[in-house]
């Protein structure tokens, strides 16, 4: 059946690809060693070695030798394009969730449409466009959501009735559906042809591809890659690039520094079936059915047809694996509910001969979002793989991102939700692959409604609160393997409803955010935090103020006890990671992160500091409980606790000191929340952290102390315009763009890391502004809630898209926040946005394809609500995070 598939996926034979490249590959197929001619040997050095020789492999190979890389060497185990690349459906489609993905797919659909044409092999690109089903109004309103993003980038799509379903699709069955989405550019290729011509292109540049070559091991020293050892030899590299597919877990433990690259294969199905009596045009759309959790395209006049079903089949948890997939078992009764959908679809199909039943193996990871980058741990060592059965739809976009990255340092597009650092090690154990992946593929096709949340792989990291937390109702979210609290349940709530609410509209958890909203307000809260990502650095002299002041964009050399917020900004000046740093002493600092910089942080610091025994970095993530204590009334249970006094006079904002809290001391108390609410967060070492709960609710009672969750840190942070690493700010986010240029120490005659760049905005302006929109004629009973990713309109055109939003309990508004562009109307080129651009513009944010009006502000309300402190203050706490 192998060799059938190779005849039918590819109608270039494997050998015809290119004359000069099959004399430098071994391309033989006779496995008896007389019969080979010797191949040509392995070079003794390169500068990049790809591991892997399906559509990624051969995609990064083509983009670094197009941006001037040549010394490249591609080594395959066994043939080019013969792994998960060989069985991919070639469907190529651009309708995404996440903005990254939607570009990558987009721009491989350009790549392959004149892929032919470049490399004379035929890459069986057709123009077919694709439907997407929708049977219900969740699902209709979820198309909507991305026909708005498609839309604004520039891809022709609309939303379609069923009637005009049938007449682009006449064998569909179109009774249960509600409406559809048609995008007219998708395609269909072979992918097999696709990676040839893509090695075609790179060998033509220089890069030397060998077959029948398996990496054993990695060389690293000191932290860098050196070289690779395979079957044939060593060679040494400076880069290695791991696209081994589903073998790239196995890969990544091999070296002598493992590589921990979370995914797991399942077993993928589809059906071929013989060519209909009048075979189907080569164009007709590929019909995707997400509620029936199949797809379905033309294949020769007859069909191909596949699905994601409820119960995978994980494979190889042993590690258990072959060279090159041969057809793994067929598995009819497995199919069976997924046939039974495609007959549901399309009735006319009863009579039709199916040819096979195809099982290939497709690797998925645990958040369904393929895994690109640089290791944490080995510099020079990076990963492309796990690519959630799309690989062909992100195989051009991602293999130029990951050569981008590569050659200059960074790629051209924010890709941290795709970047290899947001996972720990602790998404690497087998067993939760497995799990975790038998939860994914289903969730392939399940409506994504905001919020949701994975049931497997849960309870990892907990806090020493979590409990107690439960008991009192707590309801769960996770962040970076880190359980946290969404909002508590109070007694006598039907909590099956609350579990079971997933909508697009007003969700259940409404009233009850807003009562912990309202305490935060006008009482006292405690918010468990202690998943911030918590770094200690210290010297025996200088060395750690001056590193770090290098390093940080903001002023660290301040009296011991204070709290500075500051950047960590790269080259372009843009966002790394933003924390809070307090100076525990003249010589050591405490660093607040977000949750999931764990990684990423720790790498780039790492990478950066220099090699000094005498500068020592710890992370003590795990060794604080963090409570948040928010409030007016803060104040009155702590200063009872400890027995000092906590007022401003005594006890500054931005403040840092040891106390007792109860019996226990050594707790670190800084006089932030995250929020611009009055309060104070209470780092206590892990073995006090119940003691200290249990006093502060005990001595909270009299002054309406309760316990709330991140649901109501979000509102209100969002409605004082606070921006969030990782939602709001990211790797392409500046200071001045967003607001925070008194955060910057420009004027202080110190180099830091960016400065350059942040000198040149200074001078020219920038080219996006953070702006904080208030939803105006929006009904939150009846209207859909905007969550994130809506496009934003300024007099009728697209400007931008919002990054968070939350509704305000206070405004009894929407607010969300997001980044306004300055697009030229006849070129479209970018122009600087200044204070009058934003403040003389009509605004309107579209949700689902529905624009509401909205109010644009570049400040807060903050003067509405706080309480009469030192304005400073007022300025200092109105840019903190998460």
């Amino acid at each position: 059946s192998a060799g059938m598939f190779l005849r039918l996926l590819s109608d270039v034979r494997w050998q015809a690809a290119n004359p000069k490249w099959r004399r430098m590959t071994c391309c033989q197929r006779s496995t008896s060693s007389t019969a080979e001619p010797h191949p040509v040997s392995l070079p003794a050095q390169a500068q990049v070695v790809i591991c892997g020789g399906g559509i990624m492999g051969t995609s990064v190979a083509y983009h670094l030798s197009k941006m001037g890389w040549k010394d490249i060497v591609l080594l395959e185990q066994g043939r080019l394009a013969a792994g998960t690349t060989r069985f991919c459906a070639g469907i190529v489609s651009t309708a995404r969730h996440v903005s990254i993905e939607l570009k990558m797919a987009d721009y491989s659909n350009k790549l392959y449409q004149q892929l032919e044409q470049e490399t004379g092999v035929n890459t069986g690109y057709t123009k077919t466009g694709s439907i997407s089903l929708a049977q219900t109004q969740d699902r209709l309103i979820s198309l909507k959501r991305i026909a708005s993003s498609l839309n604004v980038m520039g891809i022709p799509c609309e939303i379609i009735t069923p009637k005009q379903v049938a007449q682009l699709h006449p064998l569909i069955n179109i009774h249960d559906l509600v409406g559809a989405m048609y995008v007219p550019e998708d395609a269909l290729v072979s992918s097999a042809n696709v990676s040839l011509a893509l090695a075609t292109a790179a060998s033509r540049n220089g890069v030397q591809i060998h077959e029948r070559t398996s990496v054993s091991h990695v060389s690293v020293q000191k932290g860098r890659v050196t070289g690779v050892e395979t079957d044939r030899g060593q060679i040494q590299c400076q880069y290695f690039v791991n696209c081994a597919g589903q073998w790239a877990y196995e890969l990544g433990h091999s070296g002598e520094e493992p590589v921990n690259i979370p995914l797991h294969a399942c077993e993928h199905f589809y059906l071929l079936t013989h060519p209909l009596k009048e075979p189907l045009a080569s164009n007709l759309p590929t019909v995707v059915d997400p509620d029936g959790r199949i797809y379905i395209r033309n294949w020769q006049g007859g069909i191909l047809s596949g699905g994601f079903e409820k119960n995978p089949k994980p494979l190889f948890t042993e590690g258990r694996n072959q060279l090159e997939i041969q057809n793994l078992q067929e598995d009819w009764d497995h199919f069976e509910p997924l046939l039974s959908a495609l007959l549901r679809r399309m009735p006319d199909l009863e009579a039709l001969q199916i040819m096979q039943l195809v099982n290939c193996p497709e690797s998925f990871t645990p958040d369904m979002r393929c895994i690109m980058g640089e290791s944490p741990t080995v510099r020079g060592y990076f990963v492309l793989a796990g690519m959630n059965s799309a690989g062909i739809s992100y195989g051009g976009g991602a293999g130029k991102y990951l050569a981008e990255w590569m050659v200059n340092g960074y790629p051209s597009e924010n890709v941290w939700p795709l970047d290899l650092k947001r996972f720990g090690t602790l998404q690497s154990s087998r067993t939760f692959l497995r799990h975790r992946v038998m939860e994914v593929m289903p969730l392939m096709c399940d409506l994504k409604v905001p919020r949701w949340d994975f049931q497997t792989g849960r309870q990892l990291r907990t806090s020493p609160l979590y409990d107690r937390l439960d008991a009192q109702g707590a309801r769960w979210m996770e962040k970076h393997g880190f359980e946290r609290v969404k909002y508590f349940v109070p007694p006598g709530k039907d909590l099956l409803d609350l579990d079971q609410s997933k909508t697009f509209y007003k969700p259940d958890w409404f009233d009850i955010v807003g009562s912990e909203v309202k305490c935060c307000k006008e009482a006292v809260c405690v918010i468990d935090m202690s998943s911030f990502t918590k770094f200690e650095i210290s010297s025996t002299g200088d060395q750690a103020l001056e590193t770090l002041q290098y390093l940080f964009s903001n002023d660290l050399d301040v009296p011991v006890g204070h709290v500075v917020h500051t950047g960590m900004l790269n080259e372009k000046g843009g966002y790394e990671n933003d924390c809070s740093i307090a100076r525990l002493s003249k010589r050591s600092f405490f660093m607040i992160s977000p949750t999931d910089q764990q990684v990423h942080c720790w790498a780039w610091l790492k990478n950066r500091l220099p090699d000094d025994s005498n500068l020592t970095m710890e992370d003590v993530t795990w060794k604080y409980t963090a409570l948040n204590l928010i409030g007016p009334r803060a104040v009155d249970v702590l200063s009872e606790l400890s027995y000092a006094p906590m007022t401003p006079e005594h006890f500054p904002s931005l403040f840092c000191k040891e106390m007792s809290v109860g019996y226990a001391n050594g707790i670190r108390v800084m006089s932030i929340t995250h929020t611009g609410e009055p309060g104070f967060m209470l780092y206590i070492p892990i073995e006090y952290a119940l003691h200290v709960y249990n006093e502060v609710m005990n001595m909270g009672q009299k002054y309406g102390i309760r316990n709330a969750g991140y649901y109501a840190l979000r509102s209100l942070r969002i409605e004082k315009f606070f921006a969030f690493w990782g939602q709001d700010l990211d790797a392409f986010t500046t200071p001045m763009e967003c607001g925070r240029e008194f955060q910057v120490k420009l004027e202080k005659g110190m180099e830091f890391v960016g400065q350059e760049a942040l000198l040149e905005q200074k001078q020219n302006g920038v080219y996006k502004r953070f702006t904080m929109f208030i939803l105006e004629d929006h009904d939150t009973d009846t209207d859909l809630w905007p969550w994130w990713g809506e496009p934003i309109f300024r007099n009728g055109r697209y400007v931008g898209k919002t990054t968070s939003s939350a509704y305000s309990y206070s405004l009894e508004r929407h607010v969300c926040l997001g980044f306004v562009h300055h697009f030229d109307e006849k070129t479209g080129e970018e122009l600087v946005v200044t204070t009058d651009f934003i403040n003389q513009g009509e605004y309107e944010i579209d949700i689902a394809g529905q624009r509401f009006q909205a109010k644009a502000k570049l400040y807060p309300f903050s003067s509405l609500f706080t309480h009469r402190r030192r304005k400073d203050e007022v300025e200092l706490s109105s840019y903190q995070r998460e």
